[in-house]
């Protein structure tokens, strides 16, 4: 490359290759993929829309907590996103929850907050990573939890093949990390009754 950031027609036309590749086309595409490379890089910008927003904006506006002091939790939260190692769906749920001390944010915002990090090319560990800090970050509440399970085609459909696994990672941060009871009370209440 010659130092800019491929444009579209790049896109279009590696993902061409891609096709060819896959099919093992010498020749013309054939006419049901001949708007594929289109329609894949539509998808991609839908897919790692994350890129584009600023996850610290997303949460600055908020509100006075008002002296509410307990757990704020936002619970199964779906969502969707792709491995950076193989490039397969993997697929789950975020518990997501702090402890206000002067500020509060809209729970969508918490909802939106892990799709901005999951439509990125990630590994679990770092989504769950990167909404925690980012709450702790922008909010500065007594502490954050983010525990998320998920299922990853990378070992479902592929390698060992082991559907039924899933993954489990979670990041405390603050009383959640130094504190036993709340840590307690947060997997009670992320339990489903």
């Amino acid at each position: 490359m010659n130092g800019e950031l491929p444009n579209k027609e790049d896109a279009r036309n590696a993902i061409e290759t891609l096709v060819r590749y896959i099919e093992k086309i010498d020749g013309p595409l054939r006419e049901g993929l001949l708007d594929t490379p289109k329609r894949v890089i539509e998808a991609f910008e839908e897919l790692y829309q994350g890129y584009t927003i600023d996850a610290d904006q997303l949460l600055d506006a908020t509100f006075n907590a008002e002296g509410y002091d307990g757990i704020v939790l936002l619970r199964d939260i779906e969502f969707h996103s792709t491995c950076e190692h193989h490039m397969l769906p993997f697929t789950g749920s975020a518990h997501v929850a702090y402890i206000p001390v002067e500020k509060i944010v809209g729970i969508s915002k918490l909802a939106r907050l892990v799709d901005v990090f999951a439509k990125r090319l990630q590994i679990q560990e770092t989504l769950t990573a990167q909404i925690a800090e980012t709450i702790q970050r922008v909010l500065d509440p007594l502490g954050v939890a983010v525990l998320i399970d998920a299922s990853h085609q990378c070992m479902t459909t592929r390698g060992v093949h082991k559907p039924e696994s899933s993954t489990v990672t979670k990041r405390m941060l603050g009383v959640f990390k130094d504190n036993q009871n709340i840590r307690n009370e947060f997997m009670e209440l992320i339990k489903h009754t």
